[in-house]
């Protein structure tokens, strides 16, 4: 880590007035270039890989840094709301601090996502038909001595994701811009605070969702927030019906460029991330990888190309082929 990066954590350290572990939940990933992706899509590809987090995901470092910034405090127990990855961060988080923790989930959550929520000793609470729902039922029961950690819209979340950012740089990789998923935006507001950090600001964020998904974009349109009806997307990590308002403001701060890519091309790009690099990922990351599968407009004046692979734990490669299997309209 970086000077920059050192006295931030310190400012933060001071003004929460806990103090932390001396070594971090998440794990410094690979990062690594992908020979695969740069034939296909004609530019330089590389890849931070936080699908190789504990958890499984990128959530691990907001949400693994929330939770022992809580726990600090003295919380006695974790509260969150996820369709899966969020959950199982916290959940992961509280199973190393030895703190109980409640997801709640939706309905559309995965039978896999629940199961490796209970293996990490979580109660898990199923309610709703999208994780809206599931959140506003977790809001209403978290106790006095309870911490309630948000899966994407909270500042400390934030400061953890911009870890990346932060190991990105000190490899001394050069990049011309940087493609990141966005469900929450979560991820996106962490990886735009990691820039500023470094004084990267210039450097466009490619943010990608999936039709039925597209949260941000809607937002971007209108100009102010915008609260999707429904989720019909598969990629139900990405399944927010309404993004923090910090991603909106990002978009409007600094060169942020909304990308939409179907449900059949992240799953296409699950495939054959799994084919080219032996990792499975997840619909929602998947979305991000499809911008590389092939040239692609978005990233057409872009030499080289930093993709955050997310990574996700809750779908198998089975129920990635039944998606992709699946007509238009269909129940997924």
């Amino acid at each position: 880590m970086n000077v920059a990066a050192v006295n931030c954590t310190e400012r933060l350290r001071s003004r929460w007035r806990v103090t932390l572990p001396a070594m971090p939940l998440h794990l410094d990933t690979p990062l690594i270039e992908s020979h695969p992706l740069s034939l296909a899509s004609g530019r330089r590809i590389f890849l931070k890989l936080d699908v190789l987090q504990p958890s499984g995901s990128f959530k691990l470092r907001g949400i693994g840094h929330a939770c022992e910034v809580h726990h600090a405090r003295g919380a006695t127990r974790f509260v969150s709301s996820s369709g899966g990855n969020a959950g199982l961060a916290v959940a992961y988080a509280g199973r190393r601090l030895g703190v109980p923790v409640t997801v709640f989930v939706p309905e559309s959550s995965t039978t896999t996502a629940r199961m490796l929520l209970a293996r990490e000793n979580a109660e898990v609470v199923v309610h709703g038909a999208s994780w809206q729902e599931a959140n506003d039922l977790a809001l209403s029961r978290v106790g006095a001595a309870d911490a309630f950690i948000h899966p994407f819209d909270d500042p400390l979340v934030w400061h953890g994701h911009a870890s990346l950012v932060d190991e990105v740089v000190a490899e001394g990789l050069t990049f011309d811009a940087v493609v990141v998923s966005v469900g929450g935006g979560g991820l996106m507001c962490g990886v735009a605070e990691g820039l500023r950090r470094h004084g990267l600001d210039h450097v466009p964020i490619v943010a990608v969702e999936t039709t039925g998904a597209a949260s941000l974009r809607a937002a971007v349109e209108a100009g102010e927030l915008v609260t999707l009806d429904a989720i019909t997307s598969v990629a139900t990590s990405l399944g927010s019906r309404r993004v923090a308002a910090q991603a909106l403001a990002w978009t409007q701060e600094r060169p942020v460029h909304s990308v939409v890519v179907s449900d059949a091309d992240a799953l296409d790009a699950c495939e054959r991330f799994l084919a080219d690099h032996r990792m499975l990922v997840e619909p929602a990351c998947g979305a991000s990888l499809a911008l590389a599968g092939a040239p692609h407009e978005a990233l057409g004046p872009f030499e080289r190309v930093l993709v955050v692979t997310c990574g996700g734990a809750t779908a198998t490669i089975d129920q990635i082929r039944r998606w992709a299997r699946s007509e238009p309209g269909s129940d997924l």
